[in-house]
């Protein structure tokens, strides 16, 4: 048995029907659940990657795109970033795995897939490649996908004083107009982070921006007097 089918099985066996119901629910996935929840899929996890060592980047790339492409239950899903962001593999991650986080992020649409490929995968190649990486952000700041737009704002949350504020600011005024709730609040979550770092700019960014929605401001001046 491989990884792949090995997570699968696993997953099978701990799941319960009663509580996939419920997270299903929850969450508003079309996907089912199994009904595993995350400290018993992270012993699972832990187990899988112990015995199964992956010899190459080939390998550990077709586990993840397997177990995400041909996923029928939610968990398999977050087992293929487990996968993906586990530190064995740290090595393998690099600029080149952009388009497969572009095909994550399209394809899995919704807050618990997209916000761990931003803060876990796109913003630490944002920091290793900024020359590349900026250019690239930009356009999914204006793209047509709003879950592409989100990484565009969130992606910088773990920066601290290495901060784009060039890009953050471009990113949010790509989106402030949009009614959509989920880029307020990111909009929202990404100057409340900031402001950990920098409270006097992102005050005065939210005083030069009348236009952005009341929950981003809102979240923005949580924790500012």
């Amino acid at each position: 048995m491989d990884l792949v089918a090995a997570a699968r099985a696993g997953l099978a066996e701990a799941g319960d029907p009663v509580r996939a119901g419920e997270m299903q629910r929850y969450m508003k996935s079309d996907m089912p659940f199994r009904g595993v929840a995350k400290p018993a899929r992270a012993a699972l996890t832990k187990s899988l990657f112990a015995e199964f060592d992956l010899p190459d980047r080939e390998s550990w790339l077709a586990a993840v795109t397997a177990l995400w492409r041909a996923a029928e239950y939610r968990e398999e899903r977050y087992v293929a970033l487990d996968l993906l962001g586990h530190k064995r593999y740290t090595h393998w991650r690099d600029i080149d795995l952009l388009p497969l986080h572009e095909e994550l992020v399209v394809t899995g649409a919704w807050w618990d897939h997209v916000d761990e490929l931003a803060n876990r995968h796109v913003g630490p190649l944002l920091a290793a490649h900024r020359a590349e990486l900026t250019p690239v952000l930009l356009d999914w700041a204006v793209d047509p996908d709003r879950w592409k737009r989100r990484v565009s704002v969130i992606c910088q949350l773990g920066a601290k004083d290495e901060t784009d504020t060039d890009l953050l600011a471009a990113a949010i005024e790509a989106n402030q107009d949009d009614p959509d709730f989920f880029l307020r609040k990111g909009i929202g979550w990404a100057l409340r982070q900031y402001a950990r770092v920098e409270p006097g700019w992102v005050l005065h960014f939210v005083d030069a921006h009348p236009g952005l929605s009341p929950l981003s401001r809102r979240e923005a001046l949580k924790h500012l007097s």
